[in-house]
Formats: C-alpha cells, sequence, structure tokens
C-alpha cells in the first residue's frame, strides 16, 4: 500500500512537472509573439508607446491567452495560428487593469509590483494608454491572416469578443461593481458583477479557442461551461486572497475590496464558505468536459492551477 500511494503522489508530481513546463513553454511562445507584434509609434507620441509597454509586459500569469492556446491546441489545431488572437485578449485585459486602479475607479497604486500606469505616468496618459490597449486589439484580430480560420470564424471571434469586453460583459460588471446602491439582494448583484467583469472575458478566450480550431457547436457549448465556472471559481479566489494574500506575492497591495466596501465572496459567504464554493465551480468546469471527444487534460490542469493559485 505504501508503495502504491508513493506511487500515485510521484504520478501526481511528475503531471504537475509536466503541466508547469507546459504552460512555460506557452508563455515563451505568447510573450515572443506579443513583443515582435507590439507597434511603434510616432516619436510624437512616445510617451503613449510608453505607457502601453509598460504594463503590457509588466508580467503576470497570462492565463487569459494560455486558455485560448491551449484550447485551440486541445482542438487539434496550431497555437501559433492563435496567437494574434491571444495577444488582443491581453491587450484588453491590460486596459482593464490601467482603467481599474484609476483614482475614479479603484484608486490603486500598485500592480504586478510596479507602480500603476497613472501614479507612473499620469491620469492622462494612463487612460489614453488603455483606449489605445482596447481599440488596437481588434485591429490584431482583424488584420490577422491565416488560411486555417474562415472569414466567418473570424467575425464570430470579433462579435464574441466586442460583447464580453463591452456593454454586455465586462463594462456592465464593472459599472454595477462601482455602483453602490443598496440592494435587497447582495448574493444576486455579486454574482452578475463577477460573471460580467471578470467570467465574461475568461469565458471568450475558451470560445475564441474553441472557434478557431472548429470543435463541434455542442461541445462550444461545453467548453463555455467550463469558462464560465472557471471564471467564477477565479474571481472568487481573487476576493479570498485581497484578504488573506501577501503584497509580494500577489503584485499589488491586499484588502483593496475592504477599503473600498466593494461586495465580495467572503463578505457574504466568509472565507470557508467561499473556499468551498471556489471548489464547487471547480468540480463543474471539469465534469463540463467529460462528453468532449478530444483530450482537454491540459484544460482539467489549467482548472486545477485556478483553483489553487496564490496570487
Amino acid at each position: 500500500m505504501v508503495g502504491f500511494i508513493n506511487r500515485a503522489r510521484n504520478t501526481d508530481m511528475n503531471a504537475s512537472l509536466s503541466f508547469r513546463q507546459y504552460y512555460s513553454e506557452k508563455l515563451d511562445l505568447f510573450e515572443a509573439y506579443l513583443k515582435q507584434s507590439f507597434p511603434t509609434l510616432p516619436k510624437e507620441v512616445k510617451i503613449l508607446e510608453d505607457s502601453m509597454r509598460y504594463s503590457l509586459f509588466a508580467g503576470g500569469k497570462r492565463l487569459r491567452p494560455v486558455l485560448i492556446l491551449t484550447t485551440a491546441e486541445c482542438g487539434g489545431l496550431d497555437p501559433q495560428i492563435a496567437l494574434p488572437y491571444a495577444c488582443a485578449v491581453e491587450y484588453i485585459h491590460t486596459y482593464s487593469l490601467i482603467h481599474d486602479d484609476l483614482p475614479c475607479m479603484d484608486d490603486d497604486d500598485l500592480r504586478r509590483g510596479k507602480p500603476t500606469n497613472h501614479i507612473q505616468f499620469g491620469e492622462a496618459i494612463a487612460l489614453l494608454a488603455g483606449d489605445a490597449l482596447l481599440t488596437h486589439s481588434f485591429r490584431l484580430i482583424s488584420s490577422a491572416s491565416s488560411t486555417s480560420v474562415s472569414e466567418t470564424n473570424r467575425l464570430k471571434i470579433i462579435s464574441i469578443l466586442a460583447e464580453k469586453s463591452g456593454i454586455y460583459g465586462m463594462v456592465s460588471g464593472q459599472v454595477a461593481d462601482i455602483d453602490n446602491t443598496e440592494t435587497d439582494n447582495p448574493s444576486a448583484k455579486l454574482n452578475f458583477i463577477h460573471r460580467h467583469k471578470t467570467g465574461a472575458l475568461i469565458t471568450s478566450c475558451i470560445q475564441i479557442g474553441a472557434i478557431l480550431a472548429d470543435f463541434d457547436p455542442g461541445e462550444v457549448d461545453l467548453l463555455t461551461e467550463f469558462g464560465q465556472e472557471i471564471g467564477k471559481c477565479f474571481q472568487i479566489q481573487d476576493d479570498i486572497l485581497d484578504e488573506i494574500g501577501d503584497e509580494e506575492a500577489l503584485g499589488k497591495t491586499p484588502g483593496t475590496d475592504q477599503r473600498n466596501e466593494t461586495l465580495t465572496y467572503p463578505k457574504i459567504y466568509g472565507l470557508e464558505e467561499s473556499k468551498k464554493l471556489a471548489d464547487l465551480s471547480y468540480q463543474k468546469a471539469i465534469a463540463s468536459l467529460d462528453d468532449i471527444s478530444k483530450d482537454v487534460d491540459r484544460l482539467r490542469q489549467l482548472a486545477g492551477f485556478v483553483l489553487k493559485r496564490d496570487h
């Protein structure tokens, strides 16, 4: 029995090491393309280019682009083909962080271990850098050329990204988040906020990867469920880490939610119940993959990464 347990532990450890190596390889692939594809702006607006670079290349987990690359690869597509789409989503995510940190929003002074963009460049340039990243993301997609992606699928992707990052997704979630109007159903409001503010963009990554790889429509639906659940899991973990996380590991100042009196899972459910809810979303996420015919083990591993992350 001891031998069996040790073998099982070794298998888990090897799988974990394999996944870390896989994630690292996808990061290297993504970072190289991100740098190579970044635009050079006229010298008259060098400060805008510097501001965009400052936040875009500040590091981070790059979870969203890795989700696109992994989903596409699980569907049999060369991840190189998905790179412009992965970059576009990271542009949008970075824009949202710049704007989220502004004094009129969460008023944070630290992001990814560095002063936030508006601290470094001023509020006006930070605002415009976010605008520039958002709009350029759609140029990245619309100018991507590959015979492996049909124009129909590219239009679907543009529509999904506009929906999930705009008024039907992230923007509405942010508005609901800063709206301090009293509610008689805080749980419903919290679910609305996180389904839109965080979950929508994460879900779009899974959908984009699935469309690029031409998954069957039924499987796209299952992958959408997966994206929704890991998006929820991610946000619950984010709320938990804001209360108990370490500043050095997080790369930002914890306790922001409490200071801003933000509606969070721990505030409504407490820390222990929030941890159970995160695990429940993880379980639902991986269960949604059971009826997919292709090998989606890497997505299962990514779901585990989301659940267990400490920053």
